[in-house]
């Protein structure tokens, strides 16, 4: 079960699905998904322009 801060996260997210129009649960879980899809590129893209700009620094 989920509890404390993680569900207080997710309620917030689902009700900003619902305030959008958004209330079918699979359309929500779908969209929700393809977010974290998203960010997980986002954070390994970050990742190799930090490595990228560290191996390029002057030494």
């Amino acid at each position: 079960m989920i509890t404390g801060e993680l569900k207080s996260q997710v309620d917030k997210i689902w009700e900003s699905f619902w305030t959008g129009g958004i209330s079918n649960p699979l359309t929500v879980i779908e969209q929700f998904t393809f977010l974290l899809f998203l960010r997980r590129i986002d954070e390994s893209q970050l990742l190799a322009e930090k490595k990228a700009n560290l191996m390029a620094a002057p030494g």
